[in-house]
């Protein structure tokens, strides 16, 4: 689970406009650190200050299971960043790992007709529905890394029905969104999906990303947990075209 996981937070931030940093991981601090010093624990440097991380302590890196900071320093080195999911959860070391692996189980399942753009598109509009900036930000910046569609996430957040959508992109949020609202759900939605080729374990599959971010919603609600300044950038730039530019 810790290398698929692992495999595809590096593919998506590899494919982005980000470049890999060294890794650079702080020796972590402890229980009750200042307000100040929370913000930066495990940061690979830099950065906007002023953003808080959230509500609870980061655990001192030493007092974390080794399979936790191994899969977060692996993350960090690899991608330039960690994202504040990872540092947020180890507060809790037995929900991280549960977190993570449901996450696995059904973001990165190769069956299925959801593709990985699909799925990142059903988190951004159901986590707008549940006023969450971190999952709104940091998977806009996926959906842009594997759409190829620098601006679509950004329509979507403004209004989806008026987004660039095919109308299987439609079928597909409409049933993601009744899911997250907790509308009645009735053959009626099966049907319009099944009209644009999703089956029923297709809409198991739409239905658990709606379900399951509600839930990392809340707990972002709570927590306090905000985006990590890098999301904002990601997928914005093709790499190449970045390169050439710099």
């Amino acid at each position: 689970m810790r290398r698929l996981l692992l495999r595809s937070l590096v593919q998506s931030c590899r494919r982005g406009a980000l470049p890999c940093l060294p890794l650079h991981l702080s020796g972590g601090f402890g229980r009750n650190p200042p307000a100040e010093t929370l913000r930066h624990a495990y940061s690979t440097g830099g950065g906007n200050t002023s953003i808080s991380l959230g509500r609870y302590p980061i655990p001192n890196k030493k007092d974390l299971p080794y399979d936790i900071v191994e899969l977060m320093e692996e993350v960090e080195v690899k991608t330039g960043f960690l994202p504040n999911v990872f540092k947020v959860l180890s507060h809790r070391p037995a929900e991280f790992r549960a977190f993570f692996a449901y996450y696995n189980a059904i973001m990165n399942k190769e069956s299925g007709n959801l593709s990985k753009a699909d799925k990142e598109l059903i988190i951004v509009a159901t986590s707008i529905v549940n006023k969450c900036p971190y999952c709104v930000v940091a998977h806009s910046a996926f959906h842009r890394i594997y759409s190829k569609k620098p601006t679509l996430a950004d329509q979507v957040i403004v209004n989806w029905k008026i987004a660039e959508l095919t109308d299987r992109e439609l079928a597909m949020l409409e049933f993601a969104l009744a899911v997250c609202r907790a509308d009645n759900i009735t053959e009626e939605h099966f049907q319009k999906l099944e009209a644009h080729g999703f089956n029923r374990e297709d809409a198991w599959d739409i239905g658990a990303i709606a379900a399951f971010f509600a839930m990392s919603n809340r707990i972002a609600h709570f927590a306090d947990m905000r985006p990590n300044p890098e999301f904002y950038a990601m997928g914005r730039v093709p790499r190449d075209k970045e390169k050439t530019e710099s």
